[in-house]
Parts: C-alpha cells; structure tokens; sequence
C-alpha cells in the first residue's frame, strides 16, 4: 500500500482541484519511468519473454508526449503487475515499479510507488546498502522543479513505502 488515504493536493492534478501543473504531473511520470526502468533487468532476467513491464514504461513515456490516453497507459501498468504475479523477489518488484510507473498517468502519487518497489527489487537482489545507492541514485535524477516536491512526499509517505527512503 503506497498511497495515503489523505490525498495531498500538491500531488492532485489542478483540475481535479489540486495544485499539481501538468508539466509537473509530465516530470513525475518521467521519473518514475527511469526509476522503474533502473530495475527492469531484474525482471527480464527470468522472464525475457515478457514485455508487459516494459511496455508500461514506454506507455508512461507516450502519455507524456501527448500519444497515449491516460487509462490505456493506466491499463499497461496494470498487466506490469499482473506479470510480477507468479514471482517473487526482486523480479516481482521490478514488474511493480514498471506497473506503477504507468499508472502515473492516472494517479500521480503512484511515483512513489514506482521509487519504493524499485528499491524494493534492489535490495532484494543485493542487500540494503545497495537499496540505499539506489534511493540516493533515484533522488539525483529528480527534476529539479519537482525535486522538494518529491522529497516532501518521500518523508510523508516513507513509513507506507516500507521505509525505503530513509
């Protein structure tokens, strides 16, 4: 469970009466794709035959550059989770991340979620320093307009995100 049942208007989009512009909701989606991008090997490392974390991933990025409605980007994250189904570990992390990385479209608070699982398959793979790298990792790649953005939430939300930003 990574989203609160408090929803923070700086996350909600200004026409579902947050404060959150489009461009910002655009580089939130934007990140989240290359966090869950960062981790995808771990999953198609056991599974190269199965394109449905990937696909996700592309599907966040078409939505960005205006391509893709957002329940068909909404729709891709949601068969990324459905391949982490059978696994375990890290490559059923990484298929998280991938899926909740294309559901930025629809919620923007899923970045979080795309951050946590991929450092979730990190550690899982490699242990908790490595986890760590990977949140440092993450936060260097934050835009800088949504950056304090971020952080804010990561504090806001770390305990539901298993503490993974701490």
């Amino acid at each position: 469970m990574i989203l609160s049942t408090e929803r923070d208007p700086r996350l909600v989009t200004m026409r579902r009466g947050g404060t959150l512009t489009d461009e910002d909701h655009r580089l939130l989606a934007l990140w989240a794709a290359v966090c869950a991008e960062h981790v995808l090997g771990l999953f198609e490392d056991v599974r190269p035959d199965d394109r449905r974390p990937r696909e996700a991933i592309e599907a966040i990025r078409a939505w960005v550059r205006g391509e893709l409605r957002m329940m068909e980007s909404r729709a891709s994250g949601g068969h990324a989770m459905g391949a982490a189904r059978n696994l375990r570990g890290a490559p059923r992390f990484a298929a998280y991340a991938a899926g909740q990385a294309g559901a930025v479209a629809h919620v923007a608070e899923h970045d979080l979620g795309a951050a946590a699982y991929a450092i979730k398959a990190v550690r899982a793979a490699e242990g908790d320093d490595a986890g760590r790298a990977e949140c440092a990792w993450q936060r260097s790649q934050l835009p800088a307009p949504v950056r304090e953005l971020v952080l804010s939430d990561q504090r806001r939300r770390n305990d539901l995100c298993w503490g993974v930003f701490t």
